[in-house]
């Protein structure tokens, strides 16, 4: 049966100009019936008020959040790390070194497939807690053909655990093993494609991924793993411009790839390739906060040419142990001046078209009934505060008592 949540402020994220940002809907209602919106509007409109109500208190819905860009799955921690980096060690000096990417390749090769999944499980929760229903999560830790693997099946049994959405990403071509040391294309050959062909024949992996940056993999590199991407029917993603410029985020465009990601040195042709190809540019700033970085993605670019931004926590060991996308908001209009509704649109309906999916991220008709509940009146407190959610309670495919 269908069922009214009404006494609400409604966040359909309507972002047209119209709308406002938000979409939104003072003393608004939104109907749902099993996992799909039906309507929403204001309450003096509702089509039909004699279904059952539930009642909203005055609180605050908008879609739940959609975390696009994590890699919760992994084994150990970097705290170390964090203390070189404050005594003046840069990214790449501590990567150089032997610790970086590689230091969790190592604790996460030698972890079960059960010691991965309860580490990984606190993660989701922690972000799951904070609003969100869709999580993205990718591979990149195993860096050879069985930890990769072990880690896809990781995320999928995580997927089921809980009350979520969890989609699978591929991230073979992270970084370069130690004994294949300046042979990447024998790594992408004998390990990394390999790897990738094996998860999705089993069903492990929805969209493909790669670090393009000069500690990791040239663009002629990535253009092999998008290949094989493309080959398998695959969807692309990219690691772009977080540490120098190599003209990664217009490959990415080039390849029709969902998103780039990071964006710290991205020029001006890649800007107008990622608008012309529709390409979602993913920003991350928990990374950038981390590693203490000074250039920040060209915000006012991207928004002049029209380019979708989504935010994302960018949950990792190293340079993002940050498990809340509310947080993630905050610092992204903070440190790069986003807008309170742009913050909000991406960590809904723009962080959905960064993984491909067209069923969430709004409140409308036909939409995936994936809701937040927030102890709010305005959306802009969900950017405002720093470290609260003020969630109330999430509705996860219709089912109200999340």
């Amino acid at each position: 049966m269908a069922v009214i949540l009404d006494n609400a402020t409604v966040a359909t994220m309507d972002d047209s100009v119209e709308a406002g940002g938000y979409g939104l809907i003072p003393r608004g209602a939104v109907v749902i019936e099993g996992d799909r919106i039906l309507w929403a509007g204001p309450e003096a409109l509702l089509p039909d008020s004699s279904l059952p109500h539930h009642d909203m208190g005055g609180r605050l819905i908008t879609p739940a959040l959609i975390d696009c860009h994590t890699h919760i799955v992994f084994a150990g921690d970097r705290a170390r790390e964090f203390e070189m980096r404050l005594q003046g060690a840069s990214y790449e000096e501590v990567a150089r070194a032997g610790g970086g990417i590689l230091s969790t390749v190592t604790a996460t090769r030698a972890a079960t497939e059960d010691d991965l999944f309860a580490q990984s499980l606190p993660r989701l929760d922690a972000i799951l807690a904070g609003g969100a229903a869709t999580v993205e999560i990718k591979s990149g830790y195993g860096i050879d053909i069985e930890t990769e693997l072990r880690m896809l099946r990781v995320a999928r049994r995580l997927g089921q655990a809980r009350d979520v959405t969890v989609t699978t990403t591929f991230l073979g071509a992270h970084a370069i093993p130690p004994d294949y040391r300046g042979r990447a294309d024998a790594y992408l050959t004998e390990q990394a494609i390999p790897a990738l062909r094996a998860a999705h024949a089993q069903g492990l992996v929805d969209a493909v991924d790669a670090f393009c940056e000069g500690i990791a993999f040239t663009p002629v590199q990535v253009a092999r793993v998008f290949s094989e991407a493309q080959a398998l029917g695959l969807p692309a993603k990219l690691h772009a411009e977080q540490l120098s410029n190599l003209g990664g985020a217009a490959l990415a465009a080039r390849h029709g790839a969902l998103s780039a990601d990071h964006l710290e040195y991205l020029d001006v042709d890649g800007v107008q390739a990622m608008a012309a190809a529709g390409t979602v540019a993913v920003i991350l700033p928990g990374a950038f906060y981390t590693l203490r970085e000074t250039q920040a993605p060209p915000i006012a670019r991207l928004r002049a040419a029209g380019v979708p931004m989504a935010v994302a926590t960018d949950c990792n060991p190293g340079s993002s142990p940050l498990t809340s996308l509310t947080l993630a908001m905050n610092m992204a209009c903070t440190l790069f001046r986003l807008t309170p509704a742009e913050a909000l649109l991406g960590t809904t309906a723009h962080a959905a078209r960064a993984l491909g999916l067209t069923d969430r991220g709004r409140i409308a008709p036909g939409m995936r009934a994936d809701l937040a509940v927030w102890d709010a009146t305005h959306p802009a407190e969900l950017s405002y505060r720093i470290g609260s959610t003020a969630l109330h309670h999430r509705i996860v495919g219709g089912r109200i008592d999340t």
